[in-house]
């Protein structure tokens, strides 16, 4: 069985975490997962761990030159299919869909360990998972969208407020009294200007 990533070079027998077997490539340091041996493992690990989506973000991970790479399985030669792993600096993780064996390029299971989706990596390929961390994308991507506009001091009491907002059971009316105020200004501020 050769590496999926540099062809020639035949993997070897090797471990991951505690009793998960499995073979890796001494030129690329990438790891194949077969199928029958993640979910062997995956049964023994503990239901209590629970993937940390904020953690995407604060997780430094330089990716692998062969990420981008497409690759076959080296068991029953179909694609790889990938799934995004939304870091700062994004990574993907590949799965056979034939024979369900997955490939982490060199590091890339530490950081799945850290933000604990080691345990779970299937859920990485469904429609779910992907909308999920693109609505955790997004949503940073819009405070920090706050914090450029209004400053770290008036961002962190405007995210503050929205918390406490959205706890209170009349939240919205109060988000809603904000909005007028706005819209009420906006609107005198344009007939000020037109006359």
């Amino acid at each position: 069985m050769n590496c999926p990533k540099c062809k020639n070079v035949p993997l070897l027998d090797s471990t991951l975490a505690e009793n998960l077997a499995t073979k890796h490539c001494a030129e690329c340091k990438g790891t194949w997962i077969p199928a029958d041996n993640y979910e062997t493992w995956q049964a023994s690990q503990s239901k209590s761990i629970q993937p940390n989506l904020s953690k995407l973000l604060e997780v430094d991970y330089v990716q692998s030159p062969l990420d981008t790479k497409a690759a076959l399985c080296p068991e029953c030669q179909r694609y790889l299919s990938r799934a995004k792993v939304s870091l700062k600096s994004p990574f993907y993780v590949e799965r056979c869909a034939n024979c369900g064996g997955i490939w982490c390029d060199h590091g890339e299971w530490n950081v799945l360990e850290t933000i604990g989706l080691h345990t779970t990596i299937q859920q990485l390929f469904s429609s779910g998972w992907q909308s999920r961390v693109r609505e955790q994308h997004q949503s940073e991507q819009e405070r920090q969208a706050v914090v450029d506009k209004v400053g770290t001091e008036l961002a962190a009491r405007v995210f503050e407020l929205a918390a406490l907002l959205e706890k209170h059971p009349n939240g919205d009316f109060a988000a809603a009294y904000l909005m007028r105020r706005f819209d009420k200004d906006r609107g005198s501020y344009i007939s000020d200007h037109n006359h």
